[in-house]
C-alpha cells in the first residue's frame, strides 16, 4: 500500500514527501481571544460606544454621525465616515442593525481602503428586491453572498471579514488583487472572492493603483443604521 501511494505521486521524490520539520524559529505571541463583549488584546478598536474620536469625514473634519446610548448611527445626508487609521491586510468585525422603522431599506456598506464594499441591505426573507449581487454580504456588483444569512429588522448582524489588500507594481498595474472571506453571523458568506477592481455601481470596473494602507469607510447612504463593537487587527 505505502509503495502504491509512492507510485501515484508521480514526479514526486521521497523526499519532497517526507520533508516535515520541525519550527523552532519564532514562538507565535501570545493574545487575549476576548469574547462577545470584548476585543482581542491586540485589535484597534474604532467604537466601543463612547465616541468618534477615531472617525473624521473624507476631508478631515469631525464625524457628524449620532453616537447615543453606546450605538453609533447614521445621520442621514451627513457623508460617509473613515477611519483615521489606515490599514492594509485586515480581520474586521464589525456589529451592525436596520431599525424596524422609519427606514426603507438599510442601505449601507463597509468599505475596506475606503474602495471594496460589503454590502448592508435589508435582505432579510425578501432578497429579491434588489439584484443579487447587491444584498447584504454581496461584495458590491461582483460577488453575491453564497447564502443569506440575514437577521430581521432590529435585531443584530454581525460581519467578520477577512482582507488581503491589492498589490501593485511600480508603474501602477496590478500584482495581485483584493481578497475577501467573509462570515455572516458566523456563516461563510465569501471564500477567498477576488475583486475584479474597486465596487461601483457603474457597469465596468478597474483598479486604480494606491498606497497598501488606506482608511476604513462606514458609507452614509440615506439610511439610517446602527453599529456597535467595531474593531480591527492588522495581519
Amino acid at each position: 500500500m505505502f509503495f502504491g501511494i509512492i507510485a501515484s505521486l508521480g514526479s514526486q521524490s521521497f523526499g519532497q514527501l517526507v520533508a516535515n520539520e520541525e519550527d523552532w524559529t519564532e514562538l507565535p505571541r501570545s493574545i487575549h481571544p476576548g469574547d462577545s463583549a470584548v476585543p482581542p488584546s491586540d485589535a484597534v478598536v474604532l467604537f466601543d460606544g463612547k465616541d468618534l474620536s477615531e472617525w473624521q469625514t473624507i476631508d478631515g473634519k469631525e464625524a457628524g454621525w449620532l453616537v447615543k446610548n453606546e450605538l453609533l448611527e447614521i445621520v442621514p445626508g451627513s457623508g460617509s465616515i473613515y477611519s483615521k487609521q489606515k490599514f492594509g491586510d485586515v480581520q474586521l468585525h464589525v456589529e451592525w442593525m436596520i431599525p424596524e422603522k422609519d427606514v426603507e431599506n438599510g442601505n449601507s456598506g463597509i468599505y475596506l481602503q475606503g474602495r471594496y464594499e460589503v454590502q448592508i441591505y435589508n435582505s432579510y426573507r425578501d432578497a429579491s428586491k434588489i439584484y443579487y449581487n447587491g444584498q447584504t454580504g454581496s461584495l458590491y456588483k461582483q460577488y453575491k453572498p453564497l447564502v443569506n444569512a440575514s437577521r430581521p429588522r432590529g435585531t443584530w448582524d454581525t460581519f467578520d471579514i477577512i482582507f488581503t489588500a491589492p498589490r501593485f507594481e511600480d508603474d501602477g498595474s496590478l500584482k495581485t488583487p483584493a481578497i475577501f472571506t467573509v462570515f455572516h453571523n458566523g456563516i461563510l458568506i465569501q471564500y477567498n472572492s477576488r475583486l475584479k477592481g474597486i465596487t461601483t455601481h457603474e457597469k465596468t470596473t478597474a483598479y486604480e493603483s494606491h498606497g497598501l494602507k488606506q482608511p476604513l469607510m462606514i458609507q452614509d447612504h440615506g439610511d439610517r443604521v446602527l453599529f456597535r463593537n467595531i474593531w480591527i487587527r492588522e495581519l
